[in-house]
């Protein structure tokens, strides 16, 4: 091979190798470093005359926390939570157990510990758990979520002004704004979700029609 030949070989060979490096980086970004969906605040729905139906957007708009992966995960519907932005089953196979954090011997806290652990992917918050049979989301309509919101025998004893307060100070609920490397955020951030959830409470906590 010529000297031109091996220079010519040489420079495909960092040209190729520079492409995959950029490609690698380009594909390895984790997911959670994306921009989070957007959000409306409450101001956005000023302008619906009418009471009900304000109430019922705002609803609407807070659903695209309330149905997003990070929080159907957790609220699902059978004896096993999901993961994942695919809903895949949780993978080692655990079980909701009696009280919602796993079965003798395989806790919830087992391995998620109460800070995310980005070197592993584990993400992480105190007291994680599956939340109750009575506040499944996953696999639901945003109308039933809705009702039973507002239902205190299925809302953990709740009135509207306790929700409201929930949802602006619970760490679990925090944690689906800063989910760890990896994972999509919620859309938006907690503070315009809490003022949708305050602002439809105030308005008659009405419901979507689906």
């Amino acid at each position: 091979m010529s000297r031109r030949a091996r220079i010519l070989f040489g420079l495909g060979v960092a040209i190729l190798l520079v492409a995959g490096a950029l490609a690698l980086i380009l594909t390895s970004r984790p997911a959670g470093a994306q921009a989070a969906a957007e959000l409306r605040g409450p101001d956005a729905f000023a302008a619906i005359a009418d009471p009900a139906a304000r109430s019922a957007a705002l609803f609407v708009e807070a659903g695209k926390v309330i149905q997003h992966q990070r929080c159907r995960n957790c609220h699902a519907a059978g004896d096993r939570p999901t993961q994942g932005d695919d809903a895949r089953p949780h993978v080692p196979i655990v079980r909701r157990g009696d009280d919602g954090t796993g079965v003798p011997g395989l806790r919830c806290e087992t391995c998620h510990q109460a800070a995310n652990y980005d070197a592993v992917g584990m993400p992480g918050q105190k007291d994680w758990a599956l939340a109750p049979r009575s506040m499944v989301v996953a696999g639901r309509t945003l109308a039933e979520v809705c009702a039973q919101m507002k239902d205190e025998n299925r809302n953990g004893g709740r009135s509207l002004a306790q929700i409201a307060q929930h949802v602006a100070s619970d760490p679990l609920v925090l944690w689906a704004w800063a989910p760890g490397a990896g994972r999509r955020p919620a859309p938006g951030d907690s503070a315009t979700f809490a003022a949708l959830i305050k602002a439809w409470a105030e308005t008659g906590a009405q419901c979507p029609a689906t």
